[in-house]
């Protein structure tokens, strides 16, 4: 076997297709592979950036009660600020930290060491390093335009790695373990030719699982992916799609009275964050939420004029040890009479992932989703989100993700130079796209493939459709046919 070569029936075609897809996609997997990979090294990453913020020096002397704690961060910041969340960590060697919301709609995260009660300085949430590198990733820091585009471009990458595949697959008399390993001796164009090969297919596996794992993500196909799951019942727990009366109870009030608990009710002020009609969990001012209850309604506010006492910060937390709960989770604070104490729970496990909801006053715990109430579609994205964020078996998986993603910008800068060295020098306005086959065979399989990308890629298949059009209306014959 040797691998496809130029002359074979069909070459072209697949070759004209990857340079369309790798034009496109190039720069945004540069962007993917570098913000990926220092999203991926967060936890050691931020305590380098901010020490005097996060970092403290342990004591043997007990921490001071999470109230006290939250009263000490309250007290620092302006009088109309207000509490929105506290992330619940019990690290020796950390500080404790909770998140205000400005007047100005602004959130700052506010540290206290734990021992002494000592403010240490606060940071705004939305320009925080890590946080901008999250929405470089997500959305190219456009909003929803810059996420479509990321959308865009993971699911041409799976044109890219599929026609990329069928370019390097070995024929003839080639042998596999010669197609899977560099030829150094070579120079030239056919040495970046042959590195871009080799490392592509050796990627190649990694990437579809990046890219697979990361479109639930997506704010377009991902919403709609998980519509879809949610009811065909592989989704989201039941309930999380509606019809949940998640609220607390005044103490004294009855159903028919306004924040009795009634769904039906959403009469009164309204607040932000856990309060509003209509909003769910993706809505609240957490840094991490499961996928699967993403779009579970959260408690929404009512007018009262009681004035009942909420249970304390400190006592919730003591709750929550006992149901299993010690460290790594946050809590999104009531923001209304009605509203409710919002847990979220995401660890590296997804099998130990937890969403509660319990009741401000009586500290009855209203809901508790586990992964075991997920379906099989939400339990796969759990693990499959575990897995590209570096999470589900340390260090070591940091590791792989890191030389994974460093490996596509190495993609990029190959193709790039191979790009640069068979370029029309005497048309240096040309794209240097591989011309088109006089004789291209059907290639049935690929354009069915390709069908079924556009189907259930929606937003894929329109520039596929466009590309197709522009290749034959402007880029027509002209292209020259270079080797």
């Amino acid at each position: 076997m040797s691998t496809l070569t130029n002359s074979s029936a069909g070459y072209r075609t697949l070759w004209r297709w990857h340079f369309y897809a790798g034009l496109f996609v190039m720069p945004f997997l540069v962007v993917l592979a570098i913000t990926g990979t220092l999203y991926c090294f967060q936890p050691q990453i931020e305590p380098l950036l901010y020490p005097r913020l996060l970092e403290v020096a342990p004591q043997a002397a007990p921490r001071l009660p999470d109230d006290a704690l939250l009263a000490k961060a309250r007290a620092a910041m302006p009088a109309d600020a207000r509490a929105v969340t506290a992330s619940i960590e019990r690290a020796p060697d950390r500080s404790s930290e909770f998140v205000f919301r400005l007047a100005d709609g602004e959130k700052q995260s506010v540290y206290v060491n734990p021992y002494s009660g000592e403010v240490l300085g606060t940071l705004s949430v939305e320009h925080r390093f890590m946080q901008i590198d999250r929405m470089l990733h997500r959305k190219l820091l456009l909003g929803k335009p810059g996420e479509l585009l990321m959308e865009l471009a993971a699911c041409w990458t799976l044109v890219m790695i599929g026609t990329g595949v069928a370019l390097w697959w070995p024929r003839e008399k080639t042998t596999l373990r010669v197609a899977l390993l560099p030829r150094f001796a070579l120079k030239g164009r056919p040495l970046w030719k042959n590195l871009h090969a080799v490392m592509g297919i050796w990627l190649a596996l990694g990437a579809l699982a990046f890219v697979l794992s990361g479109l639930p993500w997506t704010g377009s196909w991902g919403q709609q992916f998980k519509a879809l799951a949610s009811a065909a019942n592989l989704g989201a727990p039941p309930g999380s799609w509606g019809g949940l009366p998640l609220r607390s109870v005044l103490p004294g009030a009855t159903p028919s009275q306004p924040g009795a608990g009634d769904p039906t009710q959403h009469q009164g002020h309204e607040t932000k964050d856990n309060s509003m009609p209509g909003m769910v969990m993706d809505d609240l001012p957490l840094p991490l939420t499961p996928w699967a209850v993403g779009k579970s309604p959260v408690p929404q506010s009512a007018a009262s004029s009681a004035e009942p006492q909420p249970l304390p910060l400190s006592q919730v937390v003591a709750q929550l040890a006992s149901l299993g709960l010690v460290d790594g989770y946050d809590i999104v604070l009531p923001a209304s009479s009605t509203g409710v104490y919002t847990v979220s729970y995401f660890p590296a496990d997804p099998k130990a992932e937890r969403t509660l909801y319990i009741d401000q006053y009586s500290g009855k715990v209203l809901k508790d989703i586990r992964y075991g109430d997920y379906g099989a579609v939400s339990k796969a994205v759990s693990y499959g989100t575990s897995l590209h964020m570096g999470r589900y078996f340390g260090v070591a998986n940091q590791i792989v993700c890191a030389a994974i993603s460093l490996g596509l910008a190495g993609m990029a800068f190959t193709g790039c130079v191979m790009w640069w060295k068979r370029r029309p020098k005497q048309q240096p306005r040309s794209l240097g796209a591989p011309s088109r086959e006089r004789a291209a065979p059907p290639m049935r399989g690929w354009k069915t493939g390709l069908v079924l990308l556009g189907v259930v890629f929606p937003l894929m298949g329109a520039t596929l459709l466009a590309v197709w059009i522009a290749d034959r209306a402007i880029v027509g014959r002209a292209t020259q046919r270079t080797a």
